[in-house]
């Protein structure tokens, strides 16, 4: 007979299994690593723009 502890732990098992078997296609992470990646770029392009502002007014301090 089945007590009520086996029924439990299958039935963690099966969403433990469940939930890795989810996260395998790794879609989370690579929508992760493609914003990282636009983020990385525009901050690059807000410093080149920036940059090349400084260098058409002619500022002293041309970092950014």
């Amino acid at each position: 007979m089945l007590n009520i502890k086996s029924i439990l732990a299958a039935g963690v098992i099966s969403l433990a299994t469940f939930g890795i078997a989810a996260c395998e296609d790794g879609t989370a992470e690579n929508a992760g690593e493609t914003i990282d990646e636009a983020i990385h770029d525009a901050g690059n392009e807000i410093e080149d723009a920036c940059e090349e502002v400084k260098d058409g007014v002619n500022a002293k301090d041309t970092d950014c």
